[in-house]
């Protein structure tokens, strides 16, 4: 797995504050935006921010559950999650709501 060894990589690293450019950082709350930190660490992210993440939100199990919440990311970073952090599509939230919704709009 790509980030198996985020315990050693992870040390000292924190989320590039560019793509959280919109957030007050001094009272910005980690596990009440981690939805919208997740994504914006998979759409705009580096990979020290992935690893900044791994070790924010407390391993990787625990980060793909929080990928598995978010409601919106394009096919491409679905593919690339599902691929990095070895996740089905159909356990994530975005694929699943993207399938429900095309199948409204074709009736």
């Amino acid at each position: 797995m790509i980030f198996s060894d985020w315990k050693e990589k992870s040390k000292d690293l924190q989320i590039s504050k560019s793509i959280l450019w919109e957030y007050e950082m001094s009272d910005f709350s980690w596990y009440e935006m981690r939805i919208i930190v997740m994504r914006r660490v998979i759409e705009r992210g580096w990979m020290n921010d992935f690893y900044a993440a791994i070790r924010i939100y407390g391993g990787i199990n625990n980060v793909k559950e929080i990928i598995k919440d978010i409601p919106f990311l394009s096919d491409k970073d679905m593919t690339f999650v599902c691929s990095v952090f070895d996740l089905k599509k159909e356990d994530l939230k975005c694929y699943t709501r993207n399938q429900s919704r095309e199948r409204r709009l074709s009736y």
